[in-house]
């Protein structure tokens, strides 16, 4: 859902958060960070936005009266984006209403980076968006290097791990009014209640489980099921597979409604496939984070999109492509003895 291939740096802003309830303080810097190595750019993209390509769901921020303007972060985001030269000051009050937000005691100090961002991907559209990241673990790593002739080991504490984010947050400038197009990554530590803060207490957050998001990321499941799994339990070849994506396309182009049951009745039939796939599902939704609902209204717009990734074409070596649009039936494999090499009879009625 969100890819960062043309994304870029913009402004970062570093400051330090710690919790009031532990009579720690917040500290702010007086101007934003600046990079002297051009290593240290990619790294930190990585860091940042790597972890949001598994972020499937999306969220708007809100505020339980309705009132879009007293949502702290909406108004800050909202003054960048207007003005991006308000950048470093909205980052030191983005710290100052984290620091209000982290009054539980399990909450972990740490830095605060707020970061714009160029070309960022989501849902298709290329977009500016602000990040507002928290690295509350620290870890230790061993340095190996030579000397005199042979090997040193030294060390260095409290040290970030790239590939490990504890807590960020995408805002897209887009939907405005509805809040932005926000998406979450949130580690969670310290235990239940000090894990709500990120984002309860500080982006204050409403998920956009709409029908677009409730119908991509169904298909997505499927397709990942048909593709990936369905060889470990069953003898498939890739016409059988390529039919059951068709049929599945088929069902929501035409279906108003999405019933999982009636889904997998009409469209993969087959008893022991159909309680693979539930248990598939519900292994994602673990694995991600997002529920998937048994029921909801079909957005045609997330079908077309969907219809574009989801591949009806057979490869044959290099010398053919057969596109298999409907009957399976009309197509079968075999294996000539006299060529040693298999083949496809498909049967048809005119040619085009």
């Amino acid at each position: 859902m969100v890819t960062f291939f043309e994304a870029s740096l913009g402004i970062i802003s570093v400051h330090h958060v710690g919790n009031p309830s532990q009579g720690e303080m917040y500290s702010l810097s007086p101007q934003p960070l600046e990079l002297k190595d051009d290593v240290i750019g990619p790294l930190l993209l990585q860091y940042f936005l790597k972890p949001f390509e598994k972020a499937n769901e999306v969220y708007h921020l809100m505020h339980s009266s309705d009132d879009l303007a007293l949502n702290e972060v909406h108004h800050f985001t909202t003054a960048v984006f207007d003005d991006k030269g308000k950048f470093h000051e909205a980052s030191e009050q983005m710290a100052k209403h984290l620091y209000a937000s982290s009054t539980h005691p399990n909450i972990k100090g740490g830095e605060l980076y707020v970061v714009y961002f160029n070309n960022v991907q989501i849902e298709g559209e290329l977009l500016d968006a602000i990040g507002i990241f928290k690295s509350e673990n620290k870890e230790t790593y061993l340095k190996v290097y030579p000397d005199k002739g042979g090997f040193a080991v030294d060390y260095e504490q409290d040290a970030i791990n790239i590939n490990k984010l504890d807590k960020g947050v995408l805002i897209f400038n887009v939907e405005k009014e509805n809040g932005y197009k926000v998406v979450v990554v949130d580690k969670a530590t310290g235990g239940q209640e000090a894990a709500v803060y990120w984002k309860d207490e500080f982006l204050q957050l409403k998920i956009r489980n709409d029908s677009f998001n409730q119908t991509s990321n169904a298909l997505g499941v499927y397709k990942n099921f048909v593709t990936n799994k369905l060889d470990e339990e069953f003898e498939m070849t890739k016409a059988d597979k390529i039919d059951l994506l068709n049929r599945s396309m088929k069902y929501f182009k035409e279906k108003e409604t999405f019933d999982l049951d009636e889904f997998a009745d009409e469209v993969i039939s087959n008893p022991e496939a159909i309680e693979s796939f539930k248990t598939f599902k519900n292994s994602y939704e673990e694995e991600f984070d997002t529920k998937i609902a048994d029921t909801f209204e079909i957005s045609d717009n997330a079908v077309k999109k969907q219809a574009r990734v989801y591949k009806s074409v057979l490869k044959l070596d290099k010398n053919f492509h057969i596109y298999i649009h409907g009957n399976k039936d009309l197509i079968e494999k075999g294996f000539d003895d006299g060529k040693a090499m298999n083949y496809y009879k498909v049967f048809f009625n005119q040619e085009a």
